[in-house]
């Protein structure tokens, strides 16, 4: 797994995985909060499976 998630993507993945996990817990209590763990992981990781399916890389090379 190469990460191919850049600074940006992986800070807005990290404010939706948090805003869609505090539906668990705040508001309307809907257990589809839990997909907020799915963005969360993969910044967690800097790695996203749909992206490498696509040829997707946010990340900025060393070159």
């Amino acid at each position: 797994m190469t990460a191919n998630l850049g600074t940006i993507d992986r800070m807005a993945r990290i404010v939706v995985g948090l805003v869609l996990l505090a539906l668990v817990f705040v508001g309307p209590q809907t257990p589809w909060g839990w997909i907020g763990l799915v963005p969360l992981l993969t910044a967690f990781f800097c790695f996203c499976p749909a992206y490498k399916l696509l040829g997707i890389c946010t990340k900025k090379s060393n070159a």
